[in-house]
């Protein structure tokens, strides 16, 4: 029994689909973006850069050299947030705090024991680097703890904290330890993908305006419906590709949980690839140079996708145009919804809404790429 023929749109938009993916299998650089930098993106971000405050350097000015000063010296050291180095001279690190060497200082006085005994109010001075003001705030709020929790060991809970009433319990839901990987591998994902959907997408694409090609195909009795699809489809099926390399890194190389089910995953993924794909054709369809279609690719995909995604940066301490802007930045959406799936599972209230503003985003590029690309050419 023979198969019934298919549609004559159908066979034109998947030759030109079948002729696109030789190319993408022909070109070496669309191998090298679309499996070799991701691979080292995710490298960089899972083990090259991390957001975790420990082993911070600091110094520790001692003027007192009795038994408490040095029981709370060896506190410092024994906090795996610090790395300590001590002197008995504040002139002697001061240069090296200037120099960024160190981080901090912490100041023990030399009537430390004398007001700790007296249960007097019991000052250490804390110096930081003001600088880096975010680690200047882990500094002074990690030695806060230390002392803390060294003084309340010295004395016991209710001496070192007679009017407390309530002694709050801190918890962590889906990253106990808040461990900075866990948010930055699955989020550089998002980035992976913006450079496969956008970048390279315009990069070949105007390619092919360049040497003509484009046009040879436009002379042909091919739709812009069947042409976009025969675009669409080989870049699709790549940055699907590309997402089951991060996932399988992310999970077994990066030891991130993944909490969320396969296919809330292809189907986050799917969505943000209409947008990024859609946005990659319209670029090549209205530059048609390979050089100004990788600067604009540069310029409103991948720093937006880095930058304005809430992947390194919190939305919400953004100031309020910038956050207006966030709004149709689709790698928004798909870093929430990965960062969700991986550590907190299918919560499809998350999920749902992403899914749908990157399917309006997308629409929304393709509509302009579909305008910007001439009917035929005769």
């Amino acid at each position: 029994m023979t198969r019934p023929p298919l549609p004559a749109p159908v066979r034109r938009t998947l030759s030109l689909a079948r002729k696109e993916t030789f190319q993408i299998i022909r070109d070496p650089s669309s191998i090298l973006i679309a499996f070799i930098l991701p691979l080292i993106l995710l490298f960089l971000f899972g083990f090259g850069i991390s957001l975790d405050a420990n082993s911070i350097r600091i110094g520790i000015v001692v003027q007192d050299g009795r038994a408490d000063a040095r029981s709370l010296i060896q506190a410092f050291e024994a906090s795996s947030y610090f790395d300590v180095v001590t002197a008995f001279d504040q002139a002697e690190l001061e240069p090296v705090l200037v120099s960024g060497k160190l981080r901090g200082l912490v100041i023990i006085p030399s009537d430390f024991s004398e007001r700790l005994r007296a249960r007097d109010p019991t000052p250490i001075e804390i110096l930081t680097d003001g600088s880096q003001p975010n680690t200047a705030q882990f500094v002074t709020n990690y030695a806060q703890g230390v002392f803390g929790v060294w003084q309340a060991r010295l004395f016991g809970d209710a001496a070192a904290k007679p009017s407390a009433a309530i002694t709050p319990q801190p918890r962590f839901w889906f990253n106990a330890e808040l461990t900075s990987r866990y948010n930055l591998v699955p989020g550089s994902t998002a980035v992976v993908m913006t450079i496969i959907g956008t970048l390279l997408t315009a990069l070949v694409i105007a390619r092919e305006w360049e040497r003509g090609t484009m046009e040879a195909v436009l002379a042909t009795p091919v739709s812009r419906i069947e042409l976009l699809l025969s675009k669409i489809l080989p870049y699709f099926l790549l940055g699907m590709s590309s997402l089951v390399l991060c996932a399988i890194a992310a999970v077994f190389v990066f030891d991130v949980p993944f909490r969320g089910s396969v296919f809330a995953l292809v189907a986050v993924a799917a969505a943000f690839l209409v947008p990024a794909l859609g946005q990659g054709l319209l670029i090549s369809a209205v530059t048609k140079n390979q050089f100004v279609a990788a600067q604009l690719a540069l310029f409103t995909g991948f720093l937006p996708a880095t930058l304005l995604s809430g992947f390194i940066f919190e939305i919400s301490a953004m100031p309020l145009p910038i956050r207006t802007v966030t709004t149709v930045i689709p790698a928004r959406y798909f870093v929430t919804s990965l960062q969700t799936l991986f550590l907190a599972g299918d919560v499809w209230s998350v999920l749902l809404p992403a899914i749908t503003r990157m399917l309006a985003v997308g629409t929304f590029f393709l509509t302009l790429t579909w305008l910007a690309t001439p009917k035929r050419i005769t």
